[in-house]
């Protein structure tokens, strides 16, 4: 069986998000980055789309204080309900700081 390589790029939405006490009141953008392996074979396949939904309900619901957190949550979600070995998550919030965007990876 083949392996392709799913990307996720640029998933931008507005959440809650920090520890400061503005992040907890005003959701602020983030911006998502995956991508993941698995196996293909014909008919099995990866909805990216649903994935997409899966990690903006999660970071909604969850309205995680760190990114941490959130990278974990999102890395064993998805992990455990489409069996994926590896995934690379990245996590950023480009309007927390005027001088640059911040993020965190996994």
């Amino acid at each position: 069986m083949p392996k392709v390589k799913v990307i996720i790029e640029h998933l931008s939405f507005k959440t809650i998000i920090g520890i400061l006490e503005h992040e907890r009141i005003t959701p602020q953008e983030v911006i998502i980055d995956l991508s993941f392996k698995y196996a293909y074979k014909h008919g099995n396949f990866i909805d990216y789309s649903h994935i997409v939904q899966e990690v903006q309900t999660i970071m909604h619901d969850k309205k995680f204080e760190l990114i941490e957190d959130a990278l974990i949550a999102l890395k064993q979600h998805l992990k455990a309900s489409y069996r994926i070995k590896k995934i690379k998550i990245k996590i950023t919030k480009p309007t927390i700081l005027e001088e640059c965007f911040v993020g965190v990876c996994l």
